[in-house]
């Protein structure tokens, strides 16, 4: 049986880069799956009155229909940089230790979600020509007898 979509394939710290004028590397929790990548906060203090809502608001999926690639991959020192491009052209910096691996594992899973998408997609076409080709199948077979 194939394992569960969300299952974890590799979980881990990854620092992103964000986004402000610093720029600054930000620690990140990371989960891999099969579907894509999971950035949840560090766990921060908890709130005074908790708020149900907001835990899931912090966690972001990049999700892999979403991304176009892993690129620059880079080692300086003990860290591995890389940029994950999102189909907007959106681009997140990354960087882990270097054996960690993550830029490796993103670019697996991303290369067998888009090919899963890609059988699927071929599936599909298959069944649509099937269908369409088998009212037609009777007449072409009677017009071959007359032949």
């Amino acid at each position: 049986k194939k394992p569960a979509a969300t299952a974890a394939v590799k979980e881990g710290v990854l620092e992103k880069r964000s986004d402000g004028l610093l720029q600054l590397w930000k620690k990140k929790r990371c989960i891999l799956t099969e579907e894509g990548l999971l950035l949840i906060p560090p766990k921060q203090p908890p709130p005074q009155q908790p708020l149900p809502a907001e835990p899931a608001a912090k966690i972001k999926e990049l999700h892999f229909s979403n991304m176009k690639t892993v690129d620059c991959v880079e080692r300086k020192g003990k860290y591995v940089y890389f940029t994950v491009v999102m189909a907007e052209g959106k681009e997140i910096d990354f960087r882990c230790a270097q054996e960690q691996g993550w830029n490796a594992a993103i670019t697996l899973q991303m290369v067998q979600y888009k090919n899963r998408q890609a059988i699927l997609a071929v599936r599909s076409t298959r069944q649509k020509q099937q269908h369409l080709a088998q009212p037609h199948g009777p007449r072409l077979r009677s017009a071959s007898n007359s032949a």
